[in-house]
């Protein structure tokens, strides 16, 4: 039940959002579209930005971020929602979209390599390594969604791997390579 309601006031964002930026947008206005009370909208979201966050990780969420296709297919399905991710992206407040986008990033390569590593604490400069490099992705990953409107995704997916550093493709990929 508490999924289909974020489902639900997701969905009338993104709607709302098709009309106006980011910053425009009011809670009570989210609330009025989905039919909803304000502590409806409370109980599942700290705020507009914790929804627009959440929008971003369920469709991340089950991605495989180191597989070309999944990647592809998340980053492509970013785009056929361009209005809402653009608006999203144009708000550049201290919760800006980017920022969860960073985090989620760094946290799920982190997590990949912890567990191809062994261990549960990663070097200084191996989280340096992965933290730069997912700072270009989502930079990256943003350029294309708002203004590359030719190169496949599942290109940008693999000049995007391929730009990795070398020590981080021997964690991430059999071979030190993308497949």
């Amino acid at each position: 039940m508490a999924d289909r309601m974020k489902f639900l006031i997701a969905e009338k964002m993104k709607e709302i959002m098709k009309k106006k930026p980011l910053d425009k947008v009011r809670v009570s206005e989210i609330c009025r579209e989905a039919e909803i009370d304000r502590s409806t909208f409370y109980y599942h979201f700290k705020d507009k930005y914790a929804l627009v966050a959440w929008i971003f990780y369920h469709s991340a969420f089950e991605t495989n971020v180191i597989s070309v296709k999944e990647a592809a297919e998340s980053l492509q399905g970013m785009k056929n929602e361009i209005t809402f991710y653009r608006r999203a992206y144009d708000d550049n407040s201290q919760n800006a979209l980017w920022t969860y986008m960073l985090e989620y990033f760094v946290r799920e390569y982190s997590r990949i390599a912890e567990i191809s590593l062994g261990t549960d604490r990663l070097s200084t400069q191996l989280a340096f390594s992965i933290r730069l490099y997912c700072y270009g992705a989502v930079c990256m990953s943003k350029e294309w969604i708002l203004t590359d409107h030719a190169t496949p995704a599942e290109t940008a997916i693999r000049m995007m791997f391929e730009s990795m550093p070398q020590s981080l493709k021997e964690i991430y990929f059999r071979n030190g390579q993308p497949e």
